[in-house]
Order: structure tokens, then C-alpha cells, then sequence
């Protein structure tokens, strides 16, 4: 008896839990949006259309000096002179260094007179030999004596000229390394300058569009500290190899002149507009859904959206061509795709 109340009391336990979850079921698919199948979705459409399509990359670089040298002397000693101070403009055979060439000039001094004794000695000697009162060796003796010390005094003249050093072409000098009385060794940096006369825009040009450029070619270059000025740039080298990403750098020349002075350092940007041959089917390129591997378009044909896998082409900033899938004068969706499924009915707005 007791064990049939048991079974009893499960079962009514059970029946009441079925039921309660039949109840929330239906009330879980009450509240459950069901879309209208017959509701028009509104959606903005293009037309698939033949165009000559124009495709333009921009590149940003930054510019660095036309020319930039660390002017080091050939000469070591003490600095005598330093006329020059950092961001003073010097042009080109401009002092910017004189090293004291005091005791070169004494050396000079004294191996003139010994010059002087042996060429007053082989005049001497010439008078001798001609009357057999000395020997003819004692000429030859004399005359390389004064062909070493004339070479002697060239050397030191060499390295008079060495402690006057001038600028190798005009510019700014950007950097100072010493300072008056300072003690330099040959081929130490003593300061840099640096030309802006002219600059050169440097960008990295991917593989696949370095075709676009040529050695000649004329640019517009814009920066970002002159947004409202363009400047002429003349493609002046194009890298022989690329680095590991495939990029190219590219130079292009700028004459900086004018008001708008540019600083070596600062951005700068083109962008190069290159013309693709022919007329083309193409479509706007928010038109396309999917990956690039699988593009794919809605299309409007008797008021709704069909869903047509195509295959792309060229592409633009604003279009894309379209080799396969489409004719010319369809509609396609492009705005509002994500409200719709195939053969969702639409309207166009």
C-alpha cells in the first residue's frame, strides 16, 4: 500500500512538471519575434555599370636631407678658430674650422733655408767641376738633397691646407661637436651640416604597385603640417630591392623653396592615381558581402533580394569590377544587407 502511495506522489510530480514546461513554452514562443515573410525590408540600391576606372594608392613617407656630411679634418691639432654656431646657415668653401699650423709653418721655415744652402752649394759645385776641382758625384748628391727637401716642404704645405677647414657645400649646421681650443685627432666629427635646399620624400611601395612608378615621374606631395599647400616632387629613385615585406622605398625630390619651408624629418604623402585600361562592369564596393575568396551581392530582381556569388576584378577606393556573376543594369543592395536572406522580399529607397 505504501509503496503504491510512493508511485502515486511521482507521478503527479512528474505530470505537474511536464506540464509547467509545455506552459513556459508556449509563452517563451509568444514573446519570440516572428518576421513578417510578406514585409518589405527597405534597402538602398546601386546599378551595375560599364566604367572607366581610375585606381589611386596613397603612400606616406618622410623626408629626409638632400645632403648631409660630418665634416671631420685630414688634420690633427688645437682648434684656433670655430666660427660657426648650431642652425647658422654657411655656404659652400665657408670657414668652419682653422687647427693651429704655427709649428707647421716654422717646419716650412727651416727646411726653406736648408734649401736655400743647397742649391747655393750646387751652384758651387757646378763652378768646381768644370774646372776638375771636385767630382760630379758631389752634384748628384746636392740635387737630391734638393728634391727631398722640396718634397718635404710640399708635405707640410699639404698639411697647412688640411688645417683650414671650409665647407663642402652650402647648408645649416645642424650639429656642433667641439668648441674652441678643443684637440682633434684626424677623422674625429667636428660638426654636420645639413642642405634642405632640396628634399626627399621617402616611401615603401608594396610589390604589387611599384609598376606605377618611374624614374622622371612628377608628384604632388602633401604634408600634414601645410595641409593646405601641395608641393612638385620628381620620382628621382626607385629601390633596385625590396626588403622582407616586399616593400620598395621610393624617392621623390621636392624643391624647398617659397614660404611653406619644409624641415627634414616631417611627414609627407602621395597619392598616385593609376588608370586601369578599358571600360569595365563595376559596382559600388559597399555592395559586396562574404570574403574575398567567396564575394558575394544581393541582387533586386521582382522586388527581392537574391543572393548571386560573383568574382571580382580591379578595385578602387570606391568600386569594384565585377568579371563574373552580374549584367550590366542590375540592381544591387548596397545598404541594408544585413536585414536580409534570400528571396527576402524589398523595396528600394
Amino acid at each position: 500500500m505504501k509503496r503504491i502511495v510512493v508511485l502515486l506522489a511521482l507521478v503527479s510530480t512528474l505530470g505537474l512538471t511536464a506540464w509547467t514546461l509545455l506552459n513556459n513554452k508556449k509563452e517563451v514562443e509568444e514573446k519570440v519575434y516572428k518576421p513578417n515573410p510578406d514585409q518589405k525590408v527597405g534597402v538602398r540600391t546601386a546599378t551595375a555599370t560599364l566604367r572607366n576606372l581610375a585606381q589611386e594608392n596613397a603612400f606616406l613617407g618622410s623626408f629626409i636631407p638632400n645632403r648631409q656630411v660630418e665634416i671631420r679634418p685630414q688634420a690633427g691639432g688645437q682648434i684656433s678658430q670655430l666660427p660657426i654656431e648650431e642652425g647658422q646657415q654657411v655656404g659652400a668653401g665657408r670657414l668652419i674650422a682653422k687647427l693651429d699650423d704655427e709649428q707647421l709653418r716654422y717646419q716650412i721655415e727651416g727646411l726653406q733655408v736648408t734649401l736655400e744652402g743647397y742649391q747655393n752649394d750646387l751652384k758651387r759645385y757646378e763652378n768646381l767641376v768644370k774646372g776638375d776641382a771636385t767630382p760630379a758625384v758631389n752634384i748628384e748628391r746636392t740635387q737630391l738633397s734638393i728634391r727631398s727637401t722640396q718634397a718635404q716642404i710640399k708635405q707640410l704645405q699639404k698639411q697647412i691646407a688640411n688645417a683650414t677647414i671650409t665647407a663642402p657645400f652650402a647648408g645649416i649646421v645642424t650639429e656642433k661637436m667641439v668648441e674652441k681650443g678643443s684637440v682633434v685627432s684626424p677623422g674625429s666629427p667636428i660638426a654636420k651640416i645639413t642642405d634642405i635646399s632640396s628634399l626627399k620624400l621617402v616611401v615603401d611601395v608594396p610589390e604589387k604597385a611599384i609598376n606605377q612608378f618611374h624614374v622622371g615621374q612628377t608628384l604632388s606631395v602633401s604634408t600634414e603640417v601645410y595641409p593646405d599647400a601641395q608641393f612638385a616632387g620628381r620620382v628621382t629613385l626607385i629601390a633596385a630591392e625590396g626588403d622582407a615585406a616586399h616593400n620598395y622605398p621610393v624617392e621623390i625630390t621636392v624643391h624647398n623653396a617659397g614660404k611653406n619651408q619644409l624641415r627634414a624629418g616631417m611627414y609627407g604623402s602621395i597619392a598616385n592615381t593609376n588608370k586601369l585600361k578599358g571600360q569595365m562592369l563595376a559596382i559600388p564596393r559597399q555592395a559586396i558581402i562574404g570574403s574575398e575568396k567567396q564575394p558575394q551581392v544581393y541582387v533586386v530582381e521582382n522586388g527581392k533580394a537574391v543572393l548571386k556569388s560573383v568574382k571580382i576584378g580591379a578595385t578602387t577606393n570606391d568600386y569594384y569590377e565585377i568579371t563574373n556573376g552580374l549584367e550590366p543594369g542590375v540592381q544591387v543592395v548596397t545598404s541594408g544587407q544585413v536585414n536580409l536572406q534570400n528571396g527576402t522580399p524589398v523595396t528600394a529607397q
